[in-house]
């Protein structure tokens, strides 16, 4: 099991993005240093009115399936 961090700030505007059928995943650059591909699927519940804001924990097994994204702030 690996775990990741990482910190979020999108305006509602940059969210919008998430829904569209094209963007299925994004690439986040986690506290180390290491790039992670995540599904948009697994982030659209974090966003609210205001955007996607907050530090983030991310569990991956070992076969490289996200296991769970929890926002800690």
């Amino acid at each position: 099991m690996h775990t990741y961090y990482f910190t979020l700030s999108l305006n509602y505007e940059q969210c919008r993005q998430l829904y569209l059928p094209e963007n299925n995943a994004v690439v986040i650059l986690e506290e180390q240093g290491k790039r992670i591909q995540i599904p948009t699927k697994n982030l659209r519940p974090f966003v609210s009115q205001t955007g996607l804001k907050g530090r983030f924990r991310l569990l991956i097994n070992n076969d490289k399936k996200l296991v769970s994204l929890d926002k800690m702030s």
